[in-house]
Formats: structure tokens, C-alpha cells, sequence
């Protein structure tokens, strides 16, 4: 028995198109999956071979997410932040995560916002 893989170009299932992976970028997120890595307890400089394999992982869970946001979002038109909590939600600690990164994000342009007031009223004074 031979193993008859078609190599890079992926087959989504259900599609008949190859996936996305065996047409993007390769090595876009190496320098930055590197650090995440290392800060996992993996070696300061990590194999390449690791770095590629880590990265087509997680390039193939976030595709495959979106696939299924979009799924989801198709009955409405519209792809909301939403659509991607609803397909967490089962996963605790990534909902936990998310929210509190969602809630941080608007902590942070609200201050933004803040601050740009502040500044204008600066401006306009002088």
C-alpha cells in the first residue's frame, strides 16, 4: 500500500478547491509564532521545521474557523464578532480569553477616544 497524498495542494472537504494553505504566504508568522514558542517554554530558537509545522497548524484551525463563521453568518449577510464566540462557546477557557481580550479592546478605544478629546481641547486652547 502506497500512501497517495496530494502533497501541498489540499482539498478542503466539501470543497473541490484546494485550501487555502497551498496558496498563502508561507513563513509570515514565523518570527512571531517563534516568540509565542518561547514564551510556551520551547527553546529560544525553535527548528524551522517546527516553527513551519506550527504555523500551517494554526493557519489550517483559524481558516477552518472562518469557513465555519461564515457559515454561520451567511444566513444573516454579515460576519460579526459573535459569530466566532458562538463557535467557542463549549471551549471555556478560549471564551473566557476571548471576552476578556473583546472587553480589553474596548477599554482601550475608549481611552483612546479619551485621549484624543483631552488633546483637542489642548489645541483649541492655545
Amino acid at each position: 500500500m502506497s500512501n497517495t497524498t496530494a502533497g501541498p495542494s489540499k482539498v478542503r472537504p466539501g470543497s473541490s478547491q484546494p485550501s487555502e494553505s497551498s496558496k498563502r504566504k508561507r513563513g509570515m508568522f514565523q518570527k512571531d509564532l517563534q516568540h509565542m514558542m518561547y514564551g510556551f517554554g520551547d527553546d529560544a530558537n525553535p527548528l524551522p521545521e517546527t516553527v513551519a509545522l506550527v504555523e500551517d497548524i494554526v493557519v489550517e484551525y483559524v481558516t477552518e474557523m472562518v469557513h465555519k463563521a461564515q457559515d454561520i453568518a451567511s444566513k444573516r449577510g454579515k460576519l460579526l464578532t459573535e459569530d466566532f464566540l458562538f463557535l467557542i462557546r463549549k471551549d471555556l477557557p478560549k471564551l473566557n480569553r476571548c471576552t476578556e481580550l473583546l472587553s480589553m479592546n474596548e477599554e482601550l478605544k475608549q481611552a483612546r477616544k479619551a485621549f484624543e478629546v483631552d488633546e483637542e481641547k489642548l489645541a483649541s486652547t492655545d
